[in-house]
């Protein structure tokens, strides 16, 4: 018996080292796509947001190496993350914030021998963006940050009674104004739509492409739009208990995952059985178990 639980603990010890190492692996696979999307299209181009635009910026104006202003910005930024939120909400960015500045560095030969014509700079900066995106996604799903900016957003948030991503747009948007005077106003566009798609490759990174849907649904035709579902389509459904905040009555709530390519036959068929049928569709990123 004590032999099982001993070798029952070394199973979960494995399990949590190896997840671990998954982590780790992806935020080093995260800060080199980053770090490369950086020099080969990002710093040419001119993008920016963040403290790597401020690198960006100082690069084009006074020739300072963009991967000691990241540096220097982002410890910057650690030792004023240490004085306004406390040690427990910093300790998350140190390590991003040391080393991202340190693979800029390592990765600014690539653009030596990495020939791109500057003739399509709309088309160079959607793929930066994007492998920009899936750097930062990588980074971010292994529970690291690269630093910067996102401790600055933080701040923001905390102080400035407001959400995550009104702080990301007030500081973001504060640093591509301020390189309106540098650039031009054409180049802000450019690091605008490169900040939108980033953000939204991020978000697929971490949380997926959704290939499920969630239907919550209220009906009078509860019967028959079950049938409809474990019958004919053949999808498990679950029936939760639900009170209306108004009246006060009790109704039911059919739940159920369905594949995303079944989502119109699913939902022209609710509306065949009752017309009347309210319901919700959220997209399911991730399910587990069996139906």
């Amino acid at each position: 018996m004590l032999l099982h639980k001993d070798e029952s603990t070394l199973s979960e010890v494995l399990k949590i080292e190896r997840e671990k190492g998954i982590k780790y692996f992806q935020f080093i696979i995260g800060m080199i796509i980053a770090a490369i999307a950086f020099n080969v299209f990002i710093l040419p181009c001119n993008v920016v947001y963040g403290v790597s635009g401020v690198g960006v910026i100082l690069k084009h104006t006074f020739n300072i190496n963009p991967a000691m202003t990241v540096f220097i910005g982002d410890v910057l930024l650690l030792l004023l993350s240490f004085l306004v939120l406390g040690v427990k909400k910093t300790k998350g960015s140190i390590i991003g914030s040391l080393i991202y500045p340190l693979f800029i560095q390592m990765a600014a030969w690539i653009p030596q021998y990495v020939n791109i014509s500057m003739k399509e700079p709309l088309l160079l900066i959607l793929f930066g963006a994007t492998l920009s995106g899936l750097g930062y996604g990588l980074i971010f799903k292994s529970g690291y940050t690269t630093g910067g900016t996102d401790v600055l957003n933080q701040i923001v948030a905390k102080y400035g009674h407001t959400s995550m991503g009104n702080a990301m747009l007030f500081t973001d948007g504060l640093i591509i104004f301020i390189s309106i005077f540098v650039f031009g106003f054409s180049k802000a566009m450019y690091s605008i739509v490169n900040l939108y798609i980033v953000g939204l490759i991020t978000d697929k990174m971490m949380i997926g492409i959704s290939s499920s849907k969630a239907f919550y649904i209220i009906t009078t035709e509860e019967h028959k739009i079950k049938h409809f579902i474990m019958d004919e389509m053949g999808h498990g459904v679950t029936l939760l208990e639900g009170n209306g905040a108004f009246s006060g009555n009790k109704q039911k709530v059919l739940m159920c995952v369905i594949p995303t390519r079944e989502y119109v036959v699913v939902k022209e068929g609710i509306h065949l059985i009752d017309k009347n049928a309210f319901f919700v569709v959220a997209d399911a990123y991730e399910v587990y178990g069996s139906k």
